[in-house]
């Protein structure tokens, strides 16, 4: 149990309908991965994301792998994928016998340089997984150029970018597949909880047959190929429709915590993330760079000294132990993102007086 005035990085709101619908499904009996929130989310999340194909998943790992899977693409394939991102991201690939290719990230936005993808496109690469990073979107008309001009499919993950858009577009609707994630941090939580979309809809049956042990769509029991059992269960839907209820207010509260957050640190030797133009980034968690050669675990022990939790962003994936092959001075951008981050409280309910205790845990921690 954490302490009534420590500041998390981030608690889900709850506040709506979430124990009224769940409660519904309990009375109901539909507790499994039948029953109407199922159909009611996917509605919720085609309407919001603009692809008329969103099939509801449970958690945003298999969503990844189920992408991957369904393009046909395995052993003795390349993905492209960005070193600096959360792990499923690379372990995904690999689960499908797959090679992930790490390429390096720019050092405005923090996303996955398109001009490095373009340098590592071999014959054997089959597709590029872009990774829409705390919010902010990947230079999706740069990548689609580049896939298109090569033949390769394109697999976005979506997973911390629900309602950001570039130039109107929702995250996902570019590609040939976008992965989402609803575990309790994201912006709209099942619990644990994913879901794919697509906009072809041979594709999108596919996928929806696939997550459900490869059991035909017009057929019980009757199996057409390999699946999975990767389906979300009703209760899970019903949270997360409850949520997606409110994913206007939801959004428009990060953004403004996002903004004060910048204010508030303008003064402070830190770097934000810097979106391309055209892209509205939904906030999802609010990171800085602290000055090259900071002490990150020391000015993180220091915060939390004084309630406050940080957290350091991700770790690049090609230093992992089961991807490790050496150093890599050509993923530099990347292994600076990485040593130099840190994840701000985020949460929707974040105060402004809990803001000013953060920047001034932050300012102290950094000796100002």
């Amino acid at each position: 149990m954490s302490s009534p005035n420590r500041i998390p990085v981030y608690q889900p709101d709850l506040t709506g309908n979430e124990r009224a619908y769940v409660l519904d499904c309990m009375d109901s009996s539909w507790i499994s991965s039948i029953g109407s929130y199922i159909e009611r989310f996917e509605s919720a999340l085609a309407q919001i994301t603009g692809v008329g194909n969103a099939i509801s998943l449970c958690n945003g790992t298999v969503a990844l792998h189920l992408a991957i899977h369904c393009l046909d693409i395995g052993p003795g394939d390349e993905v492209i994928v960005p070193t600096f991102t959360y792990i499923a991201s690379v372990n995904a690939i690999a689960q499908t016998g797959a090679t992930p290719v790490f390429v390096d990230s720019r050092e405005s936005d923090w996303l996955i340089d398109p001009e490095k993808v373009e340098a590592a496109i071999t014959p054997r690469t089959r597709a590029i997984m872009p990774v829409h990073l705390y919010g902010a979107i990947c230079d999706m008309p740069q990548i689609m150029r580049i896939a298109d001009r090569h033949g390769l499919k394109v697999v976005e993950d979506c997973a911390e970018c629900l309602g950001s858009s570039l130039n109107g577009a929702h995250p996902g609707s570019f590609g040939d597949v976008g992965t989402f994630s609803f575990f309790g941090n994201k912006t709209i939580t099942t619990g644990e909880g994913g879901a794919v979309i697509a906009k072809d809809d041979a594709l999108a049956a596919r996928l929806r047959k696939v997550k459900g042990q490869g059991q035909s769509l017009t057929r019980r029991y009757w199996h057409e190929e390999l699946g999975f059992n990767y389906r979300m269960t009703n209760i899970e839907a019903a949270i997360g429709m409850a949520q997606a209820e409110r994913l206007p207010q939801i959004l428009e509260r990060k953004r403004a915590i996002a903004a004060r957050y910048r204010e508030l640190a303008s003064d402070l030797p830190v770097s934000f993330q810097r979106p391309d133009e055209g892209v509205v980034s939904s906030e999802w968690l609010v990171s800085v760079l602290i000055p090259e050669h900071t002490d990150r675990e020391k000015l993180m022990a220091g915060m939390a000294a004084d309630g406050v939790e940080t957290r350091p962003v991700f770790y690049c994936a090609h230093e992992m132990p089961m991807y490790d092959q050496g150093p890599r001075p050509d993923l530099e951008v990347a292994g600076t993102i990485s040593r130099r981050g840190i994840s701000l409280p985020s949460f929707p309910a974040l105060t402004a007086e809990d803001q000013d205790r953060v920047i001034a845990s932050l300012s102290k921690a950094l000796g100002r």
